[in-house]
């Protein structure tokens, strides 16, 4: 009779579950450092994505590395490692980034609508977003400019992306 193998499922829960504690204690000494993303594949490819609240330094992405390198046996299951900062364009995920942003233009989309507006606020429950927009003037002919202000709760946001402007 064949003993019992653990599913791969299960290992890469674990494994994942071993790389996300080794992530949290090493960011215990970088406060201002937070994970954003972590992916760990079926062949056991780690992806950890970073974000800090003044950016992400390369040493911070190697502190991180080192961490799960050091802490991780190869000979107990072999793994590839890629630990970067999450990109300009890369939708944001946590309400940390959100905080973080205030001031720049994001990109939102709703399920209703899509805005490109400053971001002028951030809190726990909604951000707040305002914009220039050409409307038709209240009195007579043709449009005017009038500033818009918009309230969004978090649970509304399918996605908020920074643009970059040059």
């Amino acid at each position: 009779m064949r003993g019992l193998s653990v599913p791969s499922f299960y290992k890469i829960m674990t494994f994942k579950e071993k790389v996300n504690g080794l992530i949290t204690e090493a960011l215990l000494e970088k406060p201002s450092v937070f994970l954003v993303d972590l992916a760990v594949s079926d062949s056991f490819k780690i992806s950890v994505g970073l974000d800090g609240d003044n950016g992400v330094a390369l040493q911070d992405c190697i502190d991180i590395s080192r961490a799960i390198e050091n802490n991780l046996d190869r000979e107990e299951q072999d793994f590839s490692l890629e630990v970067a900062s999450v990109g300009v364009g890369t939708p944001l995920k946590m309400i940390r980034q959100y905080k973080k942003n205030v001031g720049r233009t994001l990109i939102v989309t709703t399920n209703t609508e899509k805005i490109e507006a400053e971001l002028v606020e951030a809190n726990d429950v909604f951000i707040i977003l305002s914009w220039k927009a050409r409307e038709p003037k209240k009195v007579g002919k043709g449009k005017e400019t009038v500033q818009k202000e918009q309230q969004i709760p978090y649970t509304e946001i399918k996605e908020a992306v920074v643009t970059v402007t040059f």
